[in-house]
């Protein structure tokens, strides 16, 4: 098993940037395959970006590619969402989720889940 906890969220203007971090516990991190959520009000959870056991592997919604970034450090059990160029629109709750098996954008596909950490972007 693995617990998640997010943290790094607040209140941004539009074209700037936030880090979000994923603190991971459990002795196995390094066998998750980790990805981020967002979840607007209104709004169903979608996928942002998703990397592999060895960071080898990254996927991104189109919606953030080129704006955010997915890395993880298994040595300190961490997953981190780098953010840039943020809009109105990525605003959200955002999640981080754990999955044992391959890559996946599902959210449904995720075993683990955390709280969820709040981005607000103002115009």
């Amino acid at each position: 098993q693995v617990q998640l906890v997010e943290s790094g969220g607040g209140l941004v203007q539009a074209g700037g940037s936030l880090r979000l971090s994923c603190a991971a516990s459990g002795r196995t991190f390094s066998r998750y395959v980790m990805g981020w959520f967002r979840q607007a009000p209104g709004k169903e959870r979608e996928f942002v970006a998703a990397i592999s056991w060895s960071s080898g592997s990254t996927n991104y919604a189109d919606s953030v590619k080129g704006r955010i970034t997915i890395s993880r450090d298994n040595t300190k059990n961490m997953v981190y969402l780098q953010m840039d160029s943020l809009k109105p629109e990525d605003t959200a709750v955002y999640y981080c989720a754990a999955r044992t098996r391959g890559m996946s954008n599902g959210a449904h596909e995720y075993n683990y889940w955390g709280q969820g950490t709040q981005v607000t972007v103002s115009s």
